[in-house]
């Protein structure tokens, strides 16, 4: 497809079987900061018995739905990207900033071998990037979700250890009394995150801490009070808090718990940069103007989950989480996954008036 459109192209591979695809399309004044636009490769698995249609052959019904996994998370949004610049280089179109396509391997299992890699590679840094569009979310209303800042993500194990005994006795100190008590504190807060959404409107998921109980272990017999139980949990924390205060209620909950208890995290993010959502940031600007000449309505979130987008802010570069999909219900990872085709066609027309925009942009303080 690059050589169709007539596109530069480059593999990269930080690891083996992840590689990096880069695409480019050269603007008149390189020098100038460049737009990335970027997308993952990578899907997540299905259980095909619960599709109604093959997950995979991309069918679609009466209606014009196309179902299949990646509709929207995130195929669809990287063949938009290609066939906005495809339609703009037909036109006969040339902008003044280089653009940039760049496919990932391996966002849906975290990054670690994609983006978190490439994003501290000086091939990354040869690009001179100034804007990054990203994924966004599927928005069941008539509004367009843009996400300006994700949570950070953290993964921890609470290890409970206590006195074993025979299942038949009344063992005092064990672990699975220490287990339960950790277990209340993290849900107990877990319901009053989710009772402050519901009892104020503007909030959005992205506004407070999720928190789920993932796995939990331990035991070695039916009849065996185990030593050791542990509990994982998998928690979503807005860039609004404060990390150092939320990490040390964790271990006055796990104090209160009894002793010989210890947690480790599996992941730890403690980045909360955030891309301005408003026209005093050049590249809002230029990205909400056509926008609102397209007359979309645009609602400014930070993404509930955690994408690519984290290690480019956290390397320093703006980043907006965009996918041009409305009145449509949030399906990704879900079974019967799908997009309307309506809905995919005016999106790449959508892109076409942003990406022109973006790569319009005048010259920011310090280029040249």
């Amino acid at each position: 497809m690059a050589d169709e459109i007539g596109l530069e192209k480059k593999t990269l591979e930080f690891a083996p079987g992840r590689p990096i695809v880069i695409l480019t399309w050269r603007g008149t004044q390189p020098q100038l900061k460049s737009v990335i636009l970027n997308s993952h490769t990578d899907v997540v698995p299905v259980f095909e018995e619960f599709w109604t249609y093959p997950p995979f052959a991309a069918h679609k019904d009466k209606d014009g739905n196309i179902y299949a996994r990646g509709t929207q998370d995130m195929k669809s949004v990287t063949i938009q990207y290609l066939e906005a610049i495809r339609q703009l280089k037909s036109e006969g179109q040339r902008f003044p900033r280089t653009i940039h396509l760049t496919m990932v391997p391996d966002e849906e299992i975290g990054g670690h071998k994609g983006m978190e890699l490439f994003v501290d590679h000086p091939e990354f840094r040869a690009m001179n990037p100034g804007i990054t569009l990203d994924e966004g979310l599927a928005n069941p209303t008539d509004e367009f979700s843009v996400f300006y800042g994700e949570k950070c993500v953290w993964w921890i194990t609470v290890h409970c250890r206590g006195d074993p005994g025979h299942g038949s006795r009344f063992i005092e100190n064990t672990a699975a009394a220490k287990l339960q008590s950790v277990i209340t504190s993290f849900l107990n807060f877990r319901e009053e995150e989710k009772k402050r959404l519901e009892s104020n409107p503007g909030l959005t998921l992205g506004d407070v801490t999720t928190i789920n109980l993932t796995k939990v272990s331990g035991g070695v017999s039916c009849n065996v009070i185990p030593t050791e139980m542990s509990a994982t949990f998998d928690l979503r924390i807005p860039p609004t808090v404060d990390l150092k205060d939320f990490e040390l209620q964790i271990e006055r909950w796990c104090r209160a718990a009894g002793d010989q208890i210890t947690f480790e995290y599996h992941q730890k993010c403690m980045n909360q940069k955030m891309t301005t959502p408003e026209d005093s940031n050049p590249w809002w600007k230029a990205f909400s103007d056509p926008c609102k000449k397209l007359g979309l309505k645009l609602k400014p979130e930070i993404f509930p989950a955690a994408t690519d987008s984290r290690y480019i802010r956290t390397a320093g570069f703006d980043a907006l989480g965009f996918s041009p999909i409305n009145n449509t219900p949030i399906l990704l990872h879900d079974h019967n996954e799908y997009l309307n085709e309506d809905v995919f066609l005016r999106g790449i027309q959508v892109y076409t008036r942003i990406i022109g925009s973006l790569a319009s942009a005048p010259p920011l303080p310090g280029e040249q």
